[in-house]
């Protein structure tokens, strides 16, 4: 096998030790709880690469909200959300979660950011508070009072590269992503699976973030390599570019891609005519005919209306991680943080896409493979109750 990787510069993480080292300071009475509203902190991505995002996080987290109140609020307690931007450099963000638990007293926090952020966040939170991070991520988030919505490599990986290799004969495999550790780590499920099915990495390739990438040199190694299929770990305006430049070369008809963050945003910039033979795994896609995405979708339509931000998984997440909050906290009737993790394991609630089970601080739920058909995802297949892959003591 060949492999052209670039290695990852480490992003450092310094503002969770400064903001714990500054809550560890202020008096156990002046973090109490306060008696009257419960409070969640939000974290979302209001700037930055992922901004596009922000809108429909906080259009579905509030829907969750406005749903748990009409159902009682959590404990016989009004939900209210504290918003706070996602988008900042981890530092920023963990000034943020100092605030939020020391002016705000916030009850638990839900978050939908990247990697880079959540760990800044765990430093700071340092068990005090509940967390909940919700987006697609790489796996091993066992922090305490720590609790993981997220798809896991385990969950997007083994089923759609089992059901497309074993389906369209697949040897062959280029795998492409941008340079952080969500490509990495998830390429490293790729290739376990990959290897047991029989096929070859032809090659291994991240690029940095940027609005630079036009990828005519990264599509040109493709196309002299023939894959049959290529396997995408790029984000954003990366993945809209990137397979711009794929179709624009021709080799959208002949060669099959597979992306793990491809969402309604991100196809939508990719546009129809260069979407063909590509692929999706995921747990949620707009269009899922579950009666849970039916129910939900509904209701976010009567409440928005028109204007209702576009829905997609990066949204999806935090009405569910609000949701699981009023769920584990009903269920474990404290805030006590032992006793919300004994009540998290094996505590089962619906989500849009589908039924879903906490174990080891992780969900077991169902994975959907879709294929791009024009601008809008067919579900091609269904894999029912995926576990994590995780093992969180």
């Amino acid at each position: 096998m060949t492999s052209r990787i670039i290695k990852p510069s480490r992003r450092q993480f310094v503002g969770g030790a400064l903001g714990a080292a500054a809550l560890s300071a202020v008096p156990a009475f002046a973090r109490a709880r306060a008696a009257d509203d419960f409070k969640i902190g939000l974290f979302i991505a209001l700037s930055g690469p992922a901004s596009l995002f922000g809108p429909t996080q906080k259009a579905c987290a509030e829907l969750a909200a406005e749903e748990v109140n009409k159902a009682g609020g959590i404990m016989g307690r009004k939900v209210t959300l504290v918003v706070a931007d996602a988008g900042v450099p981890p530092a920023e963000a963990a000034k943020s979660a100092v605030r939020l638990m020391l002016n705000d007293k916030v009850d638990a926090f839900v978050g939908s950011h990247d990697s880079a952020v959540r760990e800044a966040l765990v430093a700071t939170i340092k068990a005090k508070t509940p967390y909940v991070y919700t987006p697609v991520y790489e796996g091993g988030e066992c922090a305490p009072n720590t609790y993981v919505i997220a798809d896991t490599p385990e969950q997007q990986v083994r089923p759609a590269i089992t059901y497309l290799t074993e389906t369209h004969k697949l040897k062959k495999f280029y795998l492409i992503g941008d340079d952080y550790v969500w490509p990495q780590k998830l390429n490293v499920a790729v290739k376990k699976y990959v290897n047991q099915l029989g096929g070859e990495i032809q090659a291994e390739e991240y690029v940095p973030f940027g609005p630079g990438n036009k990828f005519e040199d990264a599509v040109t190694r493709i196309k002299a390599a023939n894959p049959d299929m290529v396997v995408i770990t790029l984000v954003g305006g990366d993945n809209v570019n990137f397979n711009r430049t794929f179709a624009g070369f021709g080799l959208a008809k002949s060669i099959k891609r597979l992306s793990f963050l491809l969402e309604e945003n991100t196809l939508a910039g990719i546009g129809a005519e260069s979407s063909a033979n590509l692929y999706s795994s995921m747990s949620y896609f707009a269009n899922l005919p579950t009666p849970e995405n039916k129910a939900f979708m509904a209701a976010y339509k009567a409440k928005f209306g028109d204007k209702a931000p576009p829905m997609s998984l990066i949204g999806q997440d935090c009405y569910v991680g609000v949701k699981f909050v009023k769920a584990l906290f009903e269920k474990a009737k404290s805030s006590d943080a032992a006793k919300l993790a004994a009540a998290a394991e094996g505590l089962t609630f619906d989500t849009p896409g589908g039924p879903a089970v906490m174990h080891k601080r992780h969900l077991d739920k169902n994975e959907y493979l879709a294929e791009c058909k024009g601008a809008s995802f067919e579900i091609i297949q269904t894999f029912k109750d995926i576990k994590s892959g995780e093992s969180c003591a």
